[in-house]
Formats: structure tokens, C-alpha cells, sequence
């Protein structure tokens, strides 16, 4: 039975040695990119933003 416990242990040992040098390097995990926003809906949120404020600003003569 000692001797069974053995084998086993030279076995599991064997074989965590050749799985630890067989396993390739972890990758480099990607850059995560922020979202790109629309072109055309930033143009026309952005042109609505400046014609209001051109309403709500009394013109001084």
C-alpha cells in the first residue's frame, strides 16, 4: 500500500511538472476601446446646443 501511495504521488508529480512547462505564457489581455459615438448626431446635438444658446441670449444695443 506505501508503495501504491508512492507511485501515485511520483505520477501526480510527474505530471504537474510536464503540464507547468507545456502551458503556454498567458496572452495579454486586450485594450478594451471606449465606444465610438456617432458622427452626425454629435454634429446636430451640438449645432441644437449652439442655437439655443444664441436664443437665450438677449442681443444689447
Amino acid at each position: 500500500m506505501k508503495k501504491l501511495a508512492i507511485l501515485a504521488v511520483a505520477v501526480l508529480g510527474t505530471f504537474s511538472m510536464v503540464n507547468a512547462q507545456t502551458t503556454p505564457a498567458a496572452a495579454p489581455a486586450k485594450e478594451v476601446k471606449a465606444p465610438k459615438h456617432e458622427k452626425k448626431a454629435h454634429k446636430k446635438a451640438k449645432a441644437e446646443k449652439t442655437e439655443a444658446a444664441k436664443a437665450e441670449t438677449p442681443k444689447a444695443k
